[in-house]
């Protein structure tokens, strides 16, 4: 029988599973049976999506024509299970290329599936079992076939001062990557008296960019798509990070009491905040012209908003309004804060809108307060020219 085999790669802005064979006239003729199937003239094979429909069609029309060669495919959807979350969801080329050009060894793949694993058994969030996996697989591909087990500490530490002067990476990101291997050597190899005292870069303490009362008036009124405008209206009006923006359902909603239920929210903790008057109004011409079923905010074809979508909102109506100041939708929720405090608004209170365990969290607001800056007169004014 003749030998056909599986490779994937990423084409035209998706996954795909290319079809590699000896040119045949019989086997190409079952082939092109195959649904959604195309031709490439770059790779100069036949592919097929990357999915479970495809591949089934395609080895069901190949039963008694070819045998079909899966190693490579199988090793790149193994690598695909522990790093893309389990939501259907594009994958980036990056991600593919990654996956594709640095697979990892059998030992080191069930080490990362083993670790992502019992992340999902501690209730930790998606956004910290992804940044988690992301940076152990960054430490394991350099690894090749060395088992991860095997590192020492000396190696560990060694591996943290390349990321900081030879890769560039920030004092965050080391942070994450310190929380990462602790986690894997410590809660899933209980080797924690050797890694417990891994040293941390400082932080710098950056204080936000706080957008004037003025800027956020010119960023809604630069939005013309009500529901994009609605979006921003409400990460401003309740003080709600990006997550919370997209992830808020009709429900949530309480136009009786005048409160939004924020749930699940960093932390997974629920909190209420109050609804604005005047947002309720705008909601209410946006709910009778898009009809949202579950979300308030939905995407073009049903769920949940994305989040990236979201940030592209305010950073297109920033570019519009003139406004330069750095900063993502997050901004807004600093905004918001500070916006309260130079109001009178309590310190504690507005720890509790926001959702801040400490109020060392929430005291940084204190630094950015005009409030307090402006009765301050600068001894350059009191000099006599």
């Amino acid at each position: 029988m003749k030998m056909i085999t599986l490779q994937p790669f990423y084409h035209g802005g998706e996954e795909r599973i290319g079809i590699f064979y000896t040119a045949d006239k019989t086997v190409t003729r079952f082939i092109k049976k195959v649904p959604g199937i195309r031709w490439s003239q770059t790779k100069r094979c036949w592919h097929i999506a990357c999915n479970r429909i495809s591949y089934d069609a395609l080895v069901k029309l190949m039963t008694h024509t070819a045998i079909v060669k899966t190693d490579a495919l199988k090793v790149y959807l193994q690598q695909r299970k522990v790093l893309v979350p389990a939501i259907p969801q594009p994958v980036k080329q990056a991600k593919a290329q990654m996956m594709l050009l640095h697979p990892l060894c059998e030992e080191n793949l069930a080490a990362l599936s083993a670790c992502r694993n019992l992340m999902i058994l501690k209730g930790y969030s998606p956004n910290t079992i992804r940044n988690y996996c992301n940076e152990l697989h960054h430490l394991f591909r350099l690894l090749g076939n060395r088992p991860v087990n095997s590192l020492e500490k000396k190696h560990i530490l060694s591996y943290l001062l390349w990321l900081l002067e030879k890769k560039g990476c920030s004092e965050a990101q080391v942070h994450t990557v310190v929380n990462a291997i602790k986690f894997y050597f410590e809660k899933l190899m209980n080797r924690d008296k050797e890694f417990y005292d891994l040293p941390r870069p400082k932080k710098p303490y950056k204080l936000p960019d706080i957008l004037a009362e003025e800027e956020i008036v010119t960023l809604i009124q630069k939005i013309a798509n009500l529901k994009h405008r609605i979006m921003i209206m409400t990460g401003y009006s309740a003080g709600l990070r990006v997550s919370e923006i997209v992830t808020l359902q009709i429900q949530d909603i309480d136009s009786k009491r005048m409160t939004i239920h924020i749930r699940g929210a960093k932390g997974k903790k629920d909190r209420m905040v109050p609804l604005s008057k005047k947002l309720l109004v705008t909601l209410r011409e946006y709910y009778v012209q898009y009809r949202p079923t579950t979300y308030l905010f939905e995407g073009q074809y049903g769920g949940a908003y994305s989040t990236r979508s979201a940030q592209s909102i305010l950073m297109e109506a920033k570019q519009k309004a003139g406004i330069h100041k750095k900063g993502s939708i997050h901004s807004l929720r600093h905004s918001y804060a500070t916006h309260l405090l130079e109001a009178g608004t309590d310190i504690r209170i507005i720890q509790e809108l926001l959702g801040h365990n400490s109020i060392k969290t929430t005291i940084r607001y204190t630094h950015v307060s005009k409030k307090s800056i402006e009765k301050i007169e600068s001894p350059l004014d009191k000099l006599n020219w």
